[in-house]
């Protein structure tokens, strides 16, 4: 158990009481963890909205207690919404962040002012909240209905918590779509869409329309839907929805986007295009354009928050915040000599928006590939985009796997590893992910190479153990 999570945030106090106190917590988070996981997992959310509705009269309305910023889209939420949390917070106000899902431990989904709820303040209301869910439950199994899932729960805690604080604003991220997502029980002032593509086809539909038309349902009556640049079919939905509901809206590329942009130490350097101003050489700590896509949507959502899209930020406080941004596992160098960079891509869209990111960040001589998926993510594409967008640098991967039950075993990684380009003698099987990082630290250092690279990715659990294993 990693103490240094366990008191983030809290007053720690001082002495053994304190230091007894800390591992109690860490280890009523992990029994509450445990109770969630008991339920219907992640991937099996009910698209439903009734039970949280039901949760939330119950609770007093806890989803009516602050205003909100929800986003949706099929790439970049959890790095935009941590950009707006981060200039929000340079504004002096008070923050509520609900992201999923969770690299190490399941309290990052809920931040307070930029950092995961303290072990205390999560026992504390679930346990309050608790009483309540109970209630639900038993509604629902004498309706015939399943329980509140562990998607669920988490969403109603989020929206408990963040009463609770009280906090100033919430920055919401859907767990999947929008319009029946547990989320979406709170209504957005501002709607952000992210880009959408082609993910989480078997519940959502198989064309970015389909899929857009799931994700338009954040977008409420009276709202400002703020978008990045989508595929025409998709851009079409989000307009005729907001136009539907009386929302105002402003898409990237056409009412506000990044203006220039240049690599710098750490990330890059981008001029922003805004709603209302123009934001020149802020400073963005991440890697790759898509990042400062990221950074333009993020302060127009802003800006269409504090000032209807018509208050230019002021461009210090837009500065400083930016400036302060993390997004632990996305592009994320983990470990030098060799490079090792993680990347929670877990679509072919997002696998090539990380590979853009590399040969734009990094000048590697040669790139070796860990990869692992989930059962049902486009392994295949995944790879073949990784394969075409780094050819030249990329030649080794090793296939592998995360400890999830959901996860491809690494062997039947083969024949997409083979489809989408790879030679037979290049690939290496290590179901263990230690052995695979092993693998390719000694293929990264093969002939003394010192500028050599390794890439991680696949899914979010790969990513999470892999910086587990390397010490973050």
């Amino acid at each position: 158990m990693d103490d240094t999570n366990a008191t983030s945030g809290r007053d720690s106090g001082s002495g053994a009481g304190n230091e007894n106190r800390s591992d109690h917590d860490a280890f009523s988070v992990e029994s509450v963890y445990a109770e969630l996981l008991g339920r219907a997992p992640e991937n099996k959310m009910e698209p439903r909205l009734a039970p949280l509705h039901r949760a939330m009269e119950i609770l007093g309305e806890p989803n009516r207690a602050f205003p909100i910023i929800h986003l949706t889209g099929t790439n970049g939420k959890t790095s935009t919404a941590r950009m707006i949390e981060s200039i929000l917070l340079a504004h002096d106000l008070r923050t509520g962040r609900y992201t999923s899902p969770h690299l190490s431990r399941v309290t990052e989904r809920i931040s307070i002012d930029g950092e995961p709820v303290p072990d205390e303040t999560f026992v504390r209301v679930w346990d309050e909240i608790k009483p309540y869910l109970d209630i639900v439950d038993s509604e629902l199994l004498d309706a015939d209905e399943p329980r509140l899932t562990y998607f669920e729960c988490i969403t109603i805690l989020a929206f408990a918590i963040f009463a609770d604080e009280p906090i100033d604003v919430g920055v919401i991220e859907v767990g999947l779509g929008g319009i029946t997502d547990a989320t979406n029980v709170g209504d957005g002032q501002v709607a952000v869409v992210t880009p959408i593509s082609l993910d989480h086809t078997d519940l959502l539909g198989d064309t970015v329309e389909q899929i857009a038309l799931e994700k338009a349902g954040i977008i409420k009556s009276g709202a400002f839907l703020v978008s990045a640049v989508q595929p025409r079919d998709a851009a079409q939905v989000l307009l005729e929805r907001a136009q539907e509901v009386g929302a105002e809206f402003r898409f990237e590329g056409i009412e506000f986007g990044v203006e220039s942009r240049s690599i710098a130490v750490g990330g890059q350097v981008v001029s922003i295009t805004g709603l209302a101003g123009r934001y020149g050489e802020l400073l963005v700590p991440l890697h790759g354009e898509h990042q400062a896509e990221n950074a333009a949507l993020a302060v127009a959502a802003v800006e269409a928050f504090l000032g209807g899209g018509e208050r230019e930020l002021d461009t210090t406080l837009v500065r400083n915040g930016l400036r302060a941004v993390t997004s632990p596992g996305r592009l994320e160098v983990v470990r030098t000599a060799p490079t090792i960079i993680v990347d929670a891509a877990h679509n072919p869209a997002g696998a090539r928006a990380a590979a853009k990111g590399i040969k734009d960040a990094f000048d590697f001589t040669r790139l070796v590939l860990v990869i692992g998926a989930l059962q049902d993510k486009d392994a295949a594409g995944m790879l073949a985009e990784l394969h075409e967008e780094l050819a030249g640098t990329l030649e080794d991967v090793c296939l592998t796997q995360s400890t999830s039950p959901r996860s491809v075993p690494a062997a039947e990684l083969l024949q997409a590893a083979l489809s989408a380009g790879f030679a037979e003698e290049n690939i290496n099987i290590a179901p263990g992910l230690d052995d695979a990082l092993e693998w390719a630290v000694m293929k990264a250092e093969e002939n003394n190479d010192l500028a050599g690279g390794i890439l991680v990715t696949g899914s979010v659990t790969v990513v999470g153990e892999a910086r587990t294993l390397l010490g973050k």
